[in-house]
């Protein structure tokens, strides 16, 4: 049996819906989730959805020959198909701080997170530890002003080597250039210490703390090359009174990152994000 998720997205028009349910039906398959989403001011359409295929000669090969030749071909569609059996691998960038590499190894260990990791890289040896206590491979490639473009070089080498389909910068203290973007577009997730697009900078939590607000967050977003500026995946936010010191700032801003970056990656994993427009559509 065959199980896919297949992501669709075109220009707004009748049949689409039918059509694609159609051709699963055809093709002797069962439709297990579906949903979709129409951008009325821009008349664009996207659907998401899951289904599985009793035939087994109905391979991935096959499924992209005759869904090209037909559906592809009559909507001028872009879609994406991925097996649901096939764990993607996942690569973790780190720099000092923890808190949400020890959140993602514990939902990978626990099986929460169905996924690969076949590394963890930092500019740093801090987290080493860590990555042994999981046994994972650690590999520390330091970044400077002068050597940025070759640490790059090397990271982009072990990206490839183990196949890596996605990166997560758990708190990854280093502005990534074009030169991984490009071979990873909308698939570098980052959290951002802060609720976007407000208090930006080194010590947000510092400066939210002098302004007196009410709310802090934490956003998580893919990667582009203008900083903290991609399509925001996730986010979320708790209250804060006079009554907090900048020290429970920090501690709450903590675990939102660790909900947040989480919970991005859940939903990046499970092929339910579509960006467009430096937007997403995020399907439930």
């Amino acid at each position: 049996m065959s199980k896919f998720i297949l992501n669709i997205n075109c220009p707004d028009q009748k049949g689409i819906i039918a059509s694609v349910t159609n051709f699963i039906h055809l093709n002797a398959g069962n439709i297990l989730y579906i949903d979709q989403y129409v951008d009325r001011e821009n008349k664009l359409f996207f659907m998401r959805l899951e289904c599985e295929f009793i035939n087994g000669d109905f391979t991935e090969n096959e499924f992209h020959t005759t869904f090209g030749e037909t559906i592809v071909k009559k909507f001028n569609l872009t879609y994406e198909l991925y097996n649901k059996d096939i764990r993607p691998v996942m690569a973790l960038f780190v720099s000092k701080y923890d808190h949400c590499l020890y959140d993602i190894l514990a939902r990978y260990m626990s099986g929460e997170l169905f996924v690969k990791i076949p590394f963890i890289i930092s500019n740093h040896k801090d987290l080493e530890s860590i990555a042994e206590r999981f046994d994972i491979p650690f590999y520390h490639i330091p970044v400077t002003k002068e050597n940025k473009a070759i640490a790059e070089v090397q990271q982009l080498k072990l990206l490839k080597d183990h196949g890596v389909e996605t990166i997560v910068l758990a708190r990854y203290m280093q502005i990534v250039t074009g030169k991984i973007i490009d071979e990873y577009r909308n698939k570098i997730i980052n959290i951002h210490h802060s609720f976007l697009p407000a208090f930006p900078g080194a010590k947000p939590y510092h400066s939210a703390f002098d302004r007196g607000v009410k709310i802090i967050g934490a956003t998580s977003h893919y990667v582009t090359e203008e900083l903290d500026a991609g399509p925001i995946i996730e986010q979320n936010i708790t209250q804060v009174t006079h009554l907090n010191s900048i020290q429970d700032f920090i501690a709450k801003g903590r675990d939102l990152e660790r909900i947040v970056l989480s919970k991005a990656i859940q939903l990046h994993l499970a092929r339910k994000v579509m960006v467009y427009q430096n937007k997403t559509v995020v399907f439930s």
